[in-house]
């Protein structure tokens, strides 16, 4: 992926998005649905207005996601996984167009689970970005950045080899507790498992190489 290629994707998709938005405003409820917590209970509401959200983060996301290679400091430019920078970038706007035509489909037909379907969506994004993340390199916007990881060439590398590992297990979970309609706290918990579990580890392995 090339950001000619990430440009020709998402700016589309950006508008696309913007597009079926308004196509269906018309038709929805003054309030659309907000929030789900840890156990994929809706609990709560905003305006109408408030769909307009995903659209705006989609075109900021474009927006930053081609500016910021640019603004990197010297040692830590993504360059050296440019490839893999606007694949991540791709891969994250889909999951943002994907969370709008849930939010509008779903409010506008009443006929499919949302909660479900974009704790499915989540799980096969994660899927997608760990499966890459062994790959990105230590850099200020994109990965595992702890202390010690962005100290540490050695602890980067080891903390995203473990991280894609988790991540990719922790999206798997999640998908298929969507699929199967498992508990919603299942697919959730693995997410932040899978998350926070090389968070931790970059700490620990940061101070084995500290040791004598």
């Amino acid at each position: 992926m090339t950001k000619k290629g990430f440009l020709w994707c998402s700016v589309p998709l950006c508008l696309l998005v913007l597009a079926a938005t308004l196509l269906v405003y018309s038709r929805l409820p003054a309030t659309v649905p907000a929030h789900w917590n840890a156990v994929g209970e809706l609990d709560r509401y905003g305006p109408r207005g408030w769909v307009f959200t995903q659209p705006l983060l989609l075109a900021v996301l474009t927006l930053l996601w081609t500016v910021l290679p640019g603004v990197s400091p010297e040692r830590f430019r993504v360059g050296g996984f440019s490839a893999t920078w606007w694949y991540c970038g791709i891969v994250v706007a889909a999951l943002l167009a994907y969370i709008q035509a849930v939010l509008l489909w779903g409010v506008s037909t009443g006929t499919m689970p949302m909660a479900r379907a974009l704790l499915g969506g989540i799980g096969a994004a994660i899927v997608l970005l760990g499966n890459v993340l062994g790959k990105v390199k230590r850099n200020f916007w994109l990965g595992v950045r702890t202390p010690w990881t962005l100290a540490s060439d050695r602890v980067w590398y080891a903390t995203h080899r473990l991280a894609g590992k988790t991540m990719v297990a922790g999206g798997l979970v999640a998908l298929g507790a969507a699929v199967l309609d498992l508990p919603f706290g299942l697919g959730i918990g693995a997410i932040v498992l899978g998350a926070l579990a090389p968070a931790a580890y970059s700490l620990i392995y940061y101070r084995r190489l500290e040791q004598p």
